[in-house]
């Protein structure tokens, strides 16, 4: 009551409110609401204010006046653990899982030791093994809640205190214990490494469906309820392998069998017969549909919504098969099952009151005898017949009807236990293993507390189980409690917890429940009224736990630790006893059908497979044989009832778990639909209470739930504190503070490591420490408010007076305007009154000048209008004249002309009847036809004459006419003037008259005239519109024809930029696709590397464990947990030799088992290489039809040989090919050329070059059948060579095992997986070459396009602006200038051509002078059995005559103490620090040199060899040390790059000096151990990489996420009993500065070894990629670390790592690209998430991030401190919706083990040999130097 009253007024500075409360609700069980008005002492009402507004008063309890329940701060809202919360009560719990299931979507919450996991009816991504990898290994609070950390502790427990685990899964049906149980078992079996044993898992799940079918039903609540409980033990061996299972059951619900209730089901396996009866094989079963059963109709609803029950029979099936059970015993299963419906249906009749009768031939009856194989006659007398026995005789009495049903009822529930049993049995079978089993986990999958309308017998034994296994977690909980308090030494005072032994007292002590109902079962008439009464009068008054219903007195209540349950008798005493008429099981017994005999079997032979106790529980025992000996015994175990043997199997199960370390989960059902993240709180808190979680949560609240370390509370509330108080010992700093902020010294304990806080304290302290800040907070506001505002006034008053200042300008400057204005005016209105007197005037003057103008003008028109009229007379006069005469002539010509017409028709006509007379005869057409042609031609040249003669004549005519026009004229006018003058003389009398007649013809002439003048005005007007219109036409198509001109210029100038850009893309595209399958191929190979060095090594392994047993014979040594195989591989080379020597004294000693053992693990091998051999068939395959696909693309054929010589041979003969093929091209060419040089076809200087060329060709022809002969030869010598080879390596690898017994063949196992392995390297190599080839010309190829595309591109562009004229001329020229490049081309060809014709030549002869001399001295000084033992030296490269300097010269026996001294021995960090980086290597290659310069291949070969081996050896042996394995990657890339450098290959030896080309290898090609060693240096990579990730992993957590690199700004929030580990920087913990000190070790030590720099870049992005992939795998799976704070922390790491790369110029490696993800999930925490604005900010800023990773941040989102928010629902969805359309991969979590694909470019050394000198502390004084 203090406590409540002490917070229920708690006001905030910010606003006046009061505390928040919880209110009871009956329909959201628990309301939040806040007080509105102060709480007093002794008020009975509340005034509250809901959460939507409204006010309420709330009453108090008059007589308890107790107060609402506290809201715990939003800052603690959302924990993992519930523990965490400062006030611990009901709708505390309530409300953290529904805000962590609905808002977060997190399914599991820790409560203690509890797991409680809700269903989310979802799949989701959270059960990977990226996942399962995450948790292995972490402790049980540093991650967010899964079932796989409790697996994982539970797995941890196991192995490390080699104690026995349970993991107690308890749950409502539906509520996802199967599926939680499933999870907890594949992650044992990921966890464990035992992959081959993985299929015990697929068995155990294989038997859901089984048991599901035979053991679940539908209910009210559930479609699929569990019926009964199993227990699952999983089997691990001494190595924590998972090895077997077994499975044990309890109490099943046989009364479903024969009775069901409205609304449920029959168990699923009748109803998928029923289903299936359709099908072939279960035709003789004679099923029909469900309702045609009454054990199948009862409850009438025999359908499931959703559910196919055929096809749950196809599983069930398919089930059966998988665990071994063959389909006899199936179609045996399934016809007992139908026989049990079929005896449902048996129709028992009364003959009268005492007797009852089965009519004859009932056909149900008769069906079951026969598919149970037993007589008609016996069945159907002992269902209505029972037998009694007295002391001395035996009666057989008729039983009513009544009595005979429940006879028939429970034969048919006992043989369906006995089904279930047997089915169980058969299951273990399957799982059980023959190894010896070390330790186990059990995972308890059991029924949850259950209340329904009716209880009856089942109900009451499933809440027994229940109250026993809450008293075991009560029990437990308050141990674990107890523990801590006495290891923090703190006061125990003793906590006062619900203790239900007296509820389990009361059903299983004498006189209990249980014991009763016995005692009423062995009565003759006992009856479960007489039961009830017994129960009344002994326990209604004495316990008061127990009570009677008001309402009847057949019932009787019990209150168990969740609640108070109504049983009803009715039932139980028949339930208990589950008596069965035993002369039924002799009928039973003497059946025909094989597996109903066995399964009535003695109870001895169907014993579990592991012998520990019976393997159901809750099952009737019945033994009935004709052996009288045993009928005794069967009788008495026959007699024990249900309720005895349940408790018996309980307290079983009790012992079991009381020697376990128990785990506990919880689930929840949310909601009775199945509805996806869906809450429904009553139904959860009615599971909560009756889980025990609510208890557990008691219990803590009962004592000090919270616990916070000094360090953490120091941290937390160091705002609390003053300078003053802060001393050196945190400890005694805390105390004194804690002092001074709590007065009551009973809420708060201190302990030796951690301060305990009773329930409430924490969420005062953080009111503190939030007023605190709150304060600080304000205080900052004001002084920067205070600031903000100063500043702005002075910036308003500086703009005040700057305003002023141009105001007062513009006023000056207006007035000045002003002033220039009012002058302007003046002069201009001058200049204005002057400019109109001057117009007025000149007006004026122009109007007197105007007046004259037209008086003078119309004067002068008066005498030209008579002047015109009398000039216009004369010329009508003589127009009229002339037309009069020219009529008369016209008429005199028209008659002479058709005088003359008429003349010469007649003439026409005559002439033309003779002509047709004489076209009639033949000779005379003949006659015409002959020169027809010539004369038609003559006649042609004539009128062509003819036409020339008349232009000449028209010409002619034209001046002639012209001139006698022009003469016409004047003689006419002179003519005209005479007779004018004459008329005028002879007429003057009378002209006036003649005169006025004239003018009026005149006038009618000019009538028409005009009128002739406006026809043809109207014609050209009309002819000039049409024009008009026509040119307007014109233009338009003009302007058309430019537009469509102009349209098709831009379409084309798109097209070639679109293709331009196509071809851009599509190259990019090729390029990126090309380097990102270069890149896909390099990681396969490397990955192929890496799975043959574990072959290796697993081949190492096992002969070093030959050789250990050997040296020590003690076969019970027991390798622990920490003694791997790792320790077991460390030996030396001295050890080595030892261990032969030691052969002959062992030999005696080898166990024949461990003999066994390595020919096993020898198997083994050849099936794992068989397995890589597969892989690599198919992915040659894969690989092939890629190629295939590629070759069909570009029309090529290519095709690859397996073998190595054979690829040679065809390389060469393709060369060939190719090169005469290109002779004769450039042949034909050449003779195809036309011109005038000198090399033209003809011309000496041709015929000179056709004469070598050809000389070339047949002398190519000759040297490539030497060169086939000599390639034969050099393939057997080389195959004699790999023999002696073959069998010096088998002598030098199995000598330390050659005394074995099986050696030999386990030498030879290791010889083919070697021979083999090099095989699939070589035919990869081959591979990898021709796809590089390939990439390279189709590289070049795309190039080629490319520029002929722009260069096409460019030169249509400059086609298209030029004329017609001109493009055929630009055409021209550039098919000109092509030709001329192509000749030039052909000629750089024919030179190159010449040069590898010359080269070939000699090396041809140098060949074929070699063999000469080989084959002179062999048959001089070898003898033929010589020459077959011996084989000749394989000479690869050509002698070189060089200068032989900077060689280091050795004897063969030197080799190994060379290898030993160089390579085994020495120490990086002794020796080798002082030495010039990388001197192993190139004192290697300088003896190497030596052998190479002796021509010694043997001494080559066996150096290289052991160098390699060597390594390998020393890198097995060191290979956790990071300097060994960096100085071995340096010192193997060296001499990579040394045998590359002085190799000879021009395109290595362009870097060097003339001097170091001088030093190339002169005899041999190492191509291939180039190779080889490359192939060395990437396992040494990828060894060093695994080696920095173990290093870097422990400090990566801890220094990048929980460290407080930026001290104060993320506190620590209050944690519950899971303790995460601690954010602060305690001793021993890793910060930043670690991680970073590490890295610069690391690059220090590779610096230091000479590594590439190129390398080192590559090792850095690795190192940077494994920094953040842990990174942000543990941010994504930890839910305390999402928060604002932490994303500032993240990004400041962030940054310090990328200063590291600056201060290490390793900005360009490409490491800072792999954080990016990590910076954006860091970006994410600190983003404004709140508008459509912010989401859509943060889609286009988290674009390396997935969909998954993005929602799962915004949903861990988690305050630490009031002022920060969460995230809402709503926010989520829509940035779930906006990145819907992102095509990625749904994975969560980032892979760690990803390794990039490594690449060693080519660091040619400026160092030269010849100066590098041996230091003594190498001991290589055997070396000399030449």
């Amino acid at each position: 009551m203090p406590q409540s009253l002490r917070f229920l007024r708690c006001y905030r500075p910010s606003s006046d409110t009061y505390a928040r409360v919880w209110i009871p609700d009956p329909e959201e069980v628990w309301k939040s609401a806040e007080l509105t008005k102060d709480y007093k002492q002794g008020d009975t009402v509340l005034h509250l204010q809901l959460e939507d507004g409204s006010d309420l008063q709330h009453k108090l309890d008059p007589n308890t006046k107790t107060l609402p329940h506290l809201r715990n701060p939003d800052i603690l809202v959302g924990e993992n653990d519930l523990t965490a919360l400062s006030y611990l009560h009901e709708p505390a719990v309530l409300h953290n899982l529904k805000v962590r299931f609905i808002d977060s979507k997190l399914i599991y919450t820790y409560c203690g030791i509890v797991l409680v996991a809700i269903n989310p009816y979802e799949t989701l991504p959270i059960y990977g093994t990226d996942i399962i990898n995450a948790y292995s290994g972490q402790n049980m609070g540093d991650m967010d809640p899964h079932i796989f950390a409790v697996a994982e502790e539970a797995y941890k427990q196991m192995a490390r205190d080699e104690r026995n685990q349970s993991i107690i899964v308890s749950g409502e049906s539906g509520a996802g214990k199967t599926v939680s149980a499933k999870y907890a078992m594949r992650y044992f079996a990921t966890v464990s490494g035992s992959a081959s044993e993985a299929n015990v898992e697929e068995k155990v799940l294989a038997s859901n469906p089984i048991m599901e079918a035979i053991g679940n039903a539908k209910t009210t609540r559930n479609d699929n309820s569990s019926r009964f409980g199993k227990y699952i033990e999983i089997g691990f061996d001494k190595r924590f392998h998972i090895i077997g299972a077994n499975m044990r059951t309890y109490l099943l619900e046989k009364s479903r069998v024969v009775f069901q209730a409205d609304e449920e089901r029959n168990y699923h396996i009748f109803y998928q017969l029923c289903a299936s009866s359709r099908l072939p094989e279960f035709k003789a079963l004679k099923l029909g549909t469900a309702n045609d059963f009454h054990y199948t109709k009862q409850g009438r609803n025999p359908v499931i919504d959703g559910v196919n029950d055929a096809k749950e029979m196809c599983t069930t099936r398919s089930a059966f098969s998988l665990l071994g059970i063959t389909e006899l015993y199936q179609m045996g299963l399934f016809q007992v099952l139908a026989a049990i419906l079929h005896l449902g249906n048996v129709e028992v009749k009364d003959r009268d009151s005492d007797s009852s009768i089965i009519p004859p031939n009932n056909n149900h009856l008769m069906v079951f005898c026969d598919l149970m194989g037993v007589a008609y006659q016996d069945m159907s007398h002992w269902l209505c017949h029972r037998k009694l026995k007295t002391a001395t005789e035996t009666y057989i009495k008729p039983v009513p009807r009544l009595q005979a049903v429940n006879a028939r009822d429970a034969l048919a529930k006992h043989i369906y236990a006995k089904l279930f049993t047997w089915i169980v049995e058969h299951i273990n079978q399957a799982l059980h293993s023959t190894s010896k089993q070390h330790s186990f986990i059990g995972v308890l999958d059991i029924y949850g507390f259950e209340t329904f309308e009716i209880n009856s017998f089942e109900q009451f034994c499933i809440n027994y189980a229940n109250e026993k296994l809450q008293q075991q977690f009560n029990m437990h909980v308050f141990k674990l409690e107890q523990e801590e308090y006495m290891k923090e030494q703190i006061p125990w005072t003793l906590i006062d917890f619900y203790d239900n032994q007296p509820c389990i007292n009361l059903i299983e002590a004498k006189m209990g429940i249980l014991d009763l109902l016995d005692e009423e079962c062995r009565m003759p008439k006992g009856s479960d009224d007489s039961w009830a009464q017994k129960l009344y009068n002994t326990h209604l008054k004495t316990c008061g736990l127990f009570e009677k219903p008001r309402m009847s007195n057949r019932a009787f209540i019990i209150q168990h630790f969740a609640d108070k349950v109504e049983y009803q008798c009715e039932g139980f005493l028949e339930k208990n006893k589950d008596t069965v008429n035993e002369e039924q099981i002799h009928v039973l017994k003497a059946s025909k059908f094989d597996l109903l005999v066995e399964l009535f079997q003695d109870e001895e032979k169907v014993t579990s497979p592991t012998g520990a106790g019976p393997p159901t529980g809750g099952r009737t025992r019945l033994s009935v044989k004709p052996d009288k000996g045993k009928s005794v015994q069967a009788s008495k175990e026959h007699k024990k009832t249900v309720g005895l043997q349940f408790r018996n199997s309980l307290q079983l199960l009790m012992e079991t778990l009381n020697a376990t370390t128990p785990h506990y989960v919880r689930c929840i059902k949310p909601n009775d639909y199945k509805f996806a993240f869906t809450f429904d709180p009553k139904r959860a808190v009615q599971q909560l209470r009756a889980c025990g979680v609510l208890e557990t949560i008691r219990i803590s609240a009962a004592g000090f739930p919270s616990r916070w370390t000094y360090q953490e509370f120091f941290s937390r509330y160091r705002v609390l504190m003053k300078q003053k108080d802060v001393q050196s010992d945190k400890k005694m700093t805390c105390k004194n503070v804690l002092e001074k902020l709590v007065q009551d010294p009973d809420k708060y304990q201190f302990g030796k490591t951690k301060i305990f806080f009773r329930a409430g304290q924490v969420a005062y302290l953080e009111k503190l420490r939030a007023d605190k800040l709150r304060a600080a907070c304000i205080r900052i506001q004001k002084t920067i408010r205070c600031w903000l505002a100063r500043k702005k006034y002075l910036r308003v008053k500086r703009a005040a007076i700057t305003i002023q200042t141009h105001v007062r300008g513009h006023q000056a400057r207006c007035l000045a305007t002003f002033l220039r204005r009012t002058r302007a005016a003046i002069v201009i209105q001058k200049y204005q009154r002057m400019y109109v007197q001057r117009t007025r005037y000149q007006r004026m003057q122009a109007a007197a000048l105007a007046v004259q103008c037209i008086l003078r003008a119309y004067v002068a028109r008066q005498q030209y209008k008579a002047l015109l009229r009398e000039h216009k007379a004369i010329i009508i006069q003589k127009m009229v004249r002339g037309w009069l005469a020219r009529q008369w002539y016209q008429r005199s010509l028209e008659a002479v002309v058709y005088l003359q017409c008429c003349v010469r028709r007649m003439r026409a006509r005559r002439e033309l009847k003779k002509l047709k007379i004489e076209a009639r005869s033949v000779e005379h057409y003949k006659k015409l036809n002959i020169g027809m042609e010539n004369k038609i031609m003559q006649l042609q040249r004539r009128i062509d004459e003819q036409n020339k003669e008349n232009r000449t004549l028209s010409e002619r005519l034209s001046s002639t006419e012209s001139t006698h026009a022009a003469e016409s004229e004047r003689t006419r006018r002179e003519l005209t003037r005479l007779r004018g003058a004459e008329d005028e003389a002879r007429n003057s009398a009378n002209r006036v008259a003649s005169l006025q007649e004239e003018l009026e013809r005149l006038k009618v002439e000019l009538q028409s005239t005009q009128k002739e003048k406006k026809a043809i005005e109207d014609w050209a007007q009309t002819y000039q519109d049409e024009m008009e219109q026509m040119i307007s036409e014109l233009k338009e198509q003009n302007h058309l024809l430019k537009n469509e001109k102009n349209d098709l210029n831009r379409l084309i100038q798109e097209q070639g930029q679109q293709w331009t850009e196509k071809m851009q893309r599509a190259l990019k595209e090729e390029t990126s696709q090309l380097e990102s399958d270069l890149n896909e191929e390099r990681s396969r190979y490397q990955n192929l590397l890496t799975e043959h060095l574990r072959l290796e090594e697993k081949y190492d392994d096992l002969k070093e464990e030959m050789t250990l047993t050997m040296n020590v014979p003690k076969p019970g040594h027991r390798r622990t947990d920490s003694a791997h195989s790792s320790n077991e591989s460390e030996y030396t080379y001295e050890s080595e030799e030892g261990s032969r020597g030691m052969e002959d004294v062992t030999k005696g000693a080898l166990d024949m088992a461990l003999v066994l053992k390595l020919q096993k693990r020898v198997s083994e091998l050849e099936q794992e290489k068989q397995g890589l051999q597969n892989e690599l068939d198919r992915r040659e395959e894969q690989f092939q039809r890629a190629r295939a696909r590629d070759d069909e693309q570009h029309k090529k054929a290519r095709s690859a040989e397996l073998e190595y010589e054979s690829l040679k041979r065809q390389e060469l003969e393709s060369e060939n090919k190719k090169l005469r093929h290109d002779l004769s091209e450039m042949r034909q060419s050449l003779m195809g050329s036309v011109g005038a040089s000198s090399a033209a076809p003809g011309s000496p200087a041709y015929k000179v070059l056709l004469d070598q060329l050809n000389a070339s060709t047949e002398e190519l022809e000759v040297r490539k059948e030497e060169v086939l002969i000599l390639r034969s030869q050099l393939v057997s010598q080389k195959e004699a060579m790999q023999h002696k080879e073959t069998m010096t390596d088998s002598l030098h690898y199995v000598e330390d095992v050659q005394k074995l017994t099986d050696a030999k063949e386990i030498s030879q196992a290791y010889m083919g997986l070697k021979d083999t392995n090099r095989l699939l390297e070589l035919q990869l190599q081959s591979q990898r070459r021709s796809h590089e080839a390939e990439m390279e010309a189709l590289r070049g190829e795309l190039q080629t396009v490319k520029e002929e595309n722009h260069r096409q591109q460019q030169l249509l562009a400059q086609n298209l602006q030029l004329p017609p004229e001109a493009r055929i001329e630009a055409s021209l020229q550039h098919e000109i200038t092509r030709l001329t490049n192509e000749n030039l081309d052909l000629l750089e060809q024919l030179e190159k051509q010449d040069k590898t014709v010359r080269k070939l030549k000699k090396q041809l002869k140098v060949f074929a002078k070699k063999i000469s001399d080989l084959e002179g001295g062999q048959i001089e000084n070898v003898s033929p059995g010589q020459m077959a033992d011996e084989p000749m030296h394989p000479v690869n490269i050509p002698r070189r005559e060089k200068d032989f300097q900077g060689m280091l010269e050795y004897k063969k026996e030197d080799e190994l103490k060379l290898v030993k001294n160089l390579i085994l021995e020495l120490k990086p960090r002794g020796v080798a620090v002082n030495l010039i980086p990388g001197l192993p290597a190139y004192i290697l290659f300088m003896c190497l040199r030596h052998a190479d310069y002796l021509n010694d291949d043997q001494k080559v070969r066996s150096l290289l060899t052991s160098v390699i081996n060597s390594i390998k050896k020393i890198l097995k042996k060191r290979g956790d040390d990071f300097e060994t394995v960096s100085f071995w990657l340096a010192n193997t890339c060296r001499f990579l790059h040394c045998l590359k450098q002085y190799s000879g290959d021009e395109q290595f030896m362009k870097y060097n000096t003339p001097k170091q080309n001088d030093h190339c290898l002169s005899n041999f090609d190492l191509a291939e151990y180039r190779q080889v060693l490359s192939d060395l240096a990437i396992q040494i990579y990828q060894q060093l990489i695994k080696c920095m990730e173990n290093i870097l992993q422990p400090m990566i957590v801890s220094g990048m996420l929980e460290h407080e690199t930026i001290q104060g700004v993320s506190g620590v929030k209050p944690t519950g009993l899971r303790k995460r580990t601690s954010s602060i920087a305690d001793e021993g913990t890793y910060t930043l500065d670690s991680i970073l000190r590490q890295l610069s070790s690391f690059h220090a030590t590779m610096c230091q070894h000479g590594t590439d720099p190129e390398l080192i870049k590559q090792v850095v992005k690795q190192q940077f990629y494994i920094i953040g992939a842990v990174t942000l795998n543990n941010l994504l799976l930890r839910k305390d670390m999402c928060s604002w704070s932490k994303g500032m922390q993240i990004r400041y790491n962030v940054s310090q790592l990328e200063e590291w790369l600056r201060d290490k110029n390793l900005m360009v490696c490409g490491a800072k690209e792999t954080l990016e993800p990590l910076i954006q999930a860091a970006q994410l925490l600190q983003v404004k998430k709140k508008t459509d604005e912010d989401a859509e900010a943060i889609c286009s800023m988290c674009n390396t991030l997935t969909t998954a990773q993005i929602v799962k941040v915004l949903n861990l989102y988690t305050p630490v401190n009031a002022f920060e928010e969460r995230v809402s629902v709503t926010f989520i969805r829509t940035i779930q919706n906006r990145l819907r359309d992102r095509k990625e991969s749904p994975q969560l979590l980032l892979d760690t083990k990803t390794i990039y694909p490594v690449t060693f470019p080519f660091s040619p050394s400026s160092l030269a040999l010849e100066t590098i000198q041996i230091p003594s502390s190498l001991s290589l004084g055997f070396l000399t130097r030449v």
